[in-house]
């Protein structure tokens, strides 16, 4: 048993307290040590302790994590002296029904005394001596309080990393789901490897492997920064829509190439119309101003389709798939290139016909006015008619004539 011993001070220990005083502080500690235990039974229950302990640690996660595990060393060490205190003040004080002021003396200094030893890393360097550090003791309070400190260092840590792992593990997870689906569908479609998904898988296993391991490097401004989890989420979400699109296209190619045959062959013909209109606008119209329409727009669609098939029989459905899209733009970008080539030339015979039709509606005009023997009606009249009914038409002298036509018979009508 421990006698009342000398502070460091010099100063004498403190007067025994009464026989009711040690009771009532007795079940005071008492109660605050089962406070206590059941404080570091839930901190070793935890989740996040949990997996702390569980986990191989890395970087700043593991830096951090040590530095806690020697706060819950220290914990621990301090609370097993700090119990061992109360338990050998509780035994001394059931032994003596009728405790004599020796006894009173002893038990008031544990209970209120330097009574709880520091273990040996919480001695500072200058109390220390060359065979090692000096035994040193704290009171009960303080060693509450170096404790209470300890505590709230590790519950700390436990939290942000378990915090950190809340937020993190969810969405790898997920990643990692839309991966393994992802892979499926690409291995179903053509047993072969897909370079953009291989990439993404070696990006999540590196990304997890931090999420793993390091979940603390993740955090900013106190929260887990998902950003890369979400993209690489909404990354694998749209792959395997587009694998889940192509599985479609193999199921349903049939439909598909008829389609797509339907389409170049409606370019084929709309390039056909296009060429006979240009062809007979040179003999009619002969505009030097006409750009030539393009040719082979159908053949050069059919060589791509036939390119397709070929896809098809080797089971590559995924570059099929991405071949299949561009064919379909192809064939949309020639049949407008083939109608653009077909107004224009039809343009030029629809100008023509334009002409033609003002012409004859004019002459009409003039013979309501009473000047269809005007002469130099007649004559602009007859002179108009052959430029339009000539072949090749000359559209702007076609124009200006019937121009001149049209002065000349409102002039004739307003003088009338």
């Amino acid at each position: 048993m421990r006698g009342a011993d000398v502070d460091e001070s010099g100063a004498g220990a403190a007067a025994p307290m009464s026989r009711e005083g040690i009771d009532h502080a007795l079940r005071g500690l008492e109660a605050e040590r089962d406070r206590i235990s059941a404080s570091l039974v839930d901190l070793e229950q935890h989740a996040g302790m949990r997996l702390l302990k569980g986990a191989r640690l890395s970087g700043e996660t593991y830096r951090r994590w040590a530095a806690a595990q020697a706060r819950l060393d220290l914990l621990w060490r301090m609370f097993e002296a700090y119990r061992g205190v109360l338990a050998d003040a509780a035994g001394l004080r059931d032994r003596s029904s009728r405790p004599d002021v020796a006894v009173l003396a002893e038990l008031t200094g544990m209970l209120s005394g330097s009574s709880v030893p520091l273990p040996d890393g919480e001695v500072p360097l200058a109390e220390r001596t060359l065979l090692g550090p000096r035994e040193r003791s704290v009171p009960l309070d303080e060693a509450v309080a170096v404790m209470s400190e300890a505590f709230e260092f590790v519950a700390r840590e436990v939290a942000a990393a378990d915090a950190a792992w809340s937020a993190l593990l969810l969405p790898l997870e997920e990643a990692e789901a839309r991966w393994r689906d992802a892979s499926r569908l690409a291995h179903a479609l053509d047993g072969t490897r897909h370079p953009e998904l291989d990439r993404l898988g070696r990006e999540l296993t590196a990304l997890g492997r931090v999420v793993r391991t390091d979940p603390l490097s993740l955090v900013r401004d106190g929260r887990a920064d998902t950003a890369r989890l979400d993209r690489l989420c909404g990354t694998l979400r749209a792959l395997a829509d587009e694998l889940a699109g192509v599985t479609r296209l193999r199921d349903g190619y049939e439909a598909v190439a008829a389609q797509l045959a339907a389409s170049v062959e409606e370019v084929a013909r709309v390039e056909g119309e296009a060429a006979r209109a240009y062809e007979t606008v040179l003999v009619k119209i002969g505009s030097s101003t006409l750009p030539e329409p393009a040719r082979d727009l159908a053949a050069g669609l059919r060589d791509r389709m036939a390119a397709l098939e070929r896809l098809r029989e080797a089971g590559r459905w995924v570059e099929l798939a991405g071949q299949v899209a561009q064919l379909e733009r192809a064939a949309e970008d020639a049949l407008e290139r083939a109608r653009s080539d077909l107004r224009l030339s039809a343009g030029l015979l629809e100008r023509r016909a334009e002409l033609r039709g003002r012409l004859d509606a004019y002459r009409a005009k003039a013979a309501r006015l009473g000047l269809a023997e005007d002469e130099r009606l007649c004559a602009l009249y007859e002179e108009a008619r052959d430029v339009l009914w000539t072949a090749p038409c000359d559209l702007r002298r076609a124009t200006a004539l019937l121009a001149e036509y049209q002065r000349a018979v409102r002039a004739g009508g307003a003088a009338r």
